[in-house]
């Protein structure tokens, strides 16, 4: 009799077991079916409301990721043509993205570790940056400050501490490859430049104007010029600055000039020549600014792109590369889409609406005050790109933190780390069950991750942390680590983003 109940318990068991959601699952649990045009993205979001399967729990496999920590970085080689897949079809252009550890030689020299904690210095400063970037906005049209993506493979920085991600690109006639970091938080496209008063290192040799036939430089006259928030003017010649809070900055002049994806060349694009130039930018030759403001790339693009562009960002350790796609042909069938915002007071950023925070498979008592845009412009939620780790206002931040400690009571607890605070000694499992952690965004649809964006190595030791952090400002920000492994599309032309259908 006893071996019978065992054996009946054993099945039980791995009946429920063989129920959970994988990571890869959860992260696509709130895709829906959008309509076959892409001009209804409105009528799709309407759509996304209906969530067919909504996880409590998950497996996360904590051999399998230690193991991605002690593996050193596979370098990519900057010399040659432009790397990686680059298509370009009727409608669209996609390009392969990389993490920035994988064209600089010092990631692979740094342990781990080392490398975790460079990257969250990076991403205060970043922060920083953002937060003062809005107080500047709303008391003047002073400098602003910007960071950085037409189809090409992105490239995750995580190893090498930036929170950026990279794309090659080629610049000039006939095109000089180069790297370029991606940042939709920003505008301005710009590279380093000859003859270079001032330059910081990168992998590839500066772009010199003078071999370029495509290089035209922008009048102080020209309305192109005028678009420029900070702009100036010497030798007849439109002057750029753009400074950042960490110190970093680019001062040159600007031209219009040809950039090539791949197949696809695009001509006539206004970009930054910097001529002095200084920063945490190493590795790569410049910005690709991203943002819905006037000087983004995607707005200078006009039709060609019908405002659309659609990015998956690898998921760190992984070895593999990301994609970003230009084009309304990058539209896919089956996301969830969510309206965006927008901020007079920073129209280079993405928000959206949020609702409230979910653990478990259940919504959190937070108020959706917190999370909510002023009509002048205070607080509210922006995707971004170069930001790591996504921030909260500090009470929604200690609800959320207080809830998912409640239902990993019976993991053991180590000591907070960096801006962590919340931190788990996982050395001893192979695997661990872990709620889920979802965002339930104000317009209907649920976007639940998977538990390596929400739980990640410190250490190759097998400390994880719990990957938010509260901030004093009313600001949120949903950092590129929650966005990692989602195929996420901004239809700028319609106001919306989208979430899925695939995962990357």
């Amino acid at each position: 009799m006893a071996q019978q109940l065992m054996v009946a318990v054993v099945v039980v068991l791995l009946l429920h077991l063989l129920h959970l959601p994988t990571s890869i699952t959860s992260s696509t649990s709130t895709s829906t079916s959008t309509s076959n045009s892409t001009s209804n993205a409105a009528s799709s979001a309407n759509h996304a409301n209906a969530i067919p399967h909504h996880p409590d729990f998950q497996h996360f496999n904590v051999k399998e990721i230690i193991a991605e920590t002690k593996n050193k970085p596979a370098e990519v080689s900057p010399k040659g043509e432009v790397l990686g897949t680059h298509e370009s079809s009727e409608g669209k252009w996609k390009l392969r993205l990389l993490h920035r550890d994988k064209i600089t030689a010092a990631s692979h020299s740094v342990k781990f570790e080392d490398r975790f904690h460079e990257l969250v210095k990076r991403d205060v400063r970043r922060v920083g940056t953002l937060i003062r970037r809005l107080r500047v906005n709303s008391t003047s049209t002073g400098p602003y400050e910007v960071e950085e993506d037409f189809g090409s493979d992105v490239v995750s920085g995580m190893e090498q501490g930036s929170g950026e991600y990279f794309v090659r690109i080629g610049v000039g006639s006939p095109p000089t490859s180069q790297y370029m970091v991606i940042d939709s938080g920003s505008d301005i496209v710009w590279v380093q430049c000859q003859p270079c008063n001032q330059c910081y290192r990168q992998s590839d040799p500066v772009f010199d104007p003078a071999d370029s036939a495509s290089f035209t430089g922008v009048s102080c006259s020209s309305s192109v010029c005028d678009r420029l928030e900070n702009a100036g003017c010497h030798a007849g010649r439109c002057r750029y600055e753009v400074s950042y809070g960490d110190g970093s900055y680019t001062k040159g002049t600007l031209a219009l000039e040809t950039l090539t994806f791949g197949r696809a060349v695009i001509r006539n694009v206004a970009i930054g020549c910097g001529h002095t130039n200084r920063g945490m930018f190493i590795g790569a030759a410049g910005l690709l600014g991203l943002g819905g403001g006037s000087m983004s790339f995607v707005d200078q693009l006009g039709g060609q792109a019908g405002g659309a562009f659609s990015y998956c960002l690898v998921s760190r350790g992984t070895g593999t590369s990301g994609s970003l796609e230009f084009g309304r042909g990058a539209m896919p069938m089956g996301a969830a889409w969510v309206p965006l915002l927008r901020n007079p007071r920073a129209p280079s950023f993405y928000y959206v609406g949020l609702s409230g925070l979910g653990v478990g498979g259940t919504q959190i008592p937070i108020s959706e005050d917190v999370f909510r845009l002023t009509e002048l412009g205070y607080g509210g939620v922006v995707m971004d790109t170069g930001t790591a780790v996504t921030r909260l206002p500090t009470s929604a931040y200690e609800v959320f933190r207080d809830a998912y400690i409640t239902q990993t009571g019976n993991l053991p607890r180590a000591p907070g780390v960096s801006i962590f605070d919340t931190c788990y000694d996982l050395s001893g499992f192979v695997s661990v069950r872990v709620p889920t952690v979802s965002f339930y965004f104000s317009s209907g649809p649920i976007l639940t991750l998977p538990g390596r964006n929400f739980l990640i190595p410190v250490d190759e030791g097998g400390t994880f942390c719990f990957a938010f952090s509260p901030t004093p400002s009313g600001l949120t920000i949903i950092g590129n680590i929650q966005q990692e492994g989602i195929q996420i599309t901004f239809d700028g032309a319609n106001g919306f983003v989208g979430f899925g259908p695939n995962v990357c």
